[in-house]
């Protein structure tokens, strides 16, 4: 199976508004496996590893992110990584 790893920075209003623990919910949708966290900057950054589709449908409901949020960008880098599952980390 094609499998890539990509790190997002989502920028705008993603803290204390439920932002990554709905992330968890639509990458174990997705089967999309990585971490999420919050950033002191106030921004959160993700670790997300799936097939190029599933992770083209996460980086499309990151732009959007749950209700209350207002993201106003999406940072997409090349990564490498395995992981099992997703799971949420400590702010960094």
């Amino acid at each position: 199976m094609n499998r890539i790893v990509q790190r997002l920075e989502i920028h705008g209003r993603v803290q204390g508004v439920g932002y990554r623990w709905a992330l968890i919910r639509q990458a174990a949708r997705l089967g999309v496996h990585g971490w999420v966290r919050n950033r002191r900057d106030g921004t959160v950054e993700a670790m997300a590893a799936g097939t190029p589709e599933a992770l083209q449908r996460l980086l499309a409901w990151a732009r959007q992110g749950p209700p209350g949020a207002m993201v106003t960008r999406v940072e997409v880098h090349a990564a490498e990584g395995e992981f099992d599952g997703f799971e949420l980390r400590p702010t960094a």
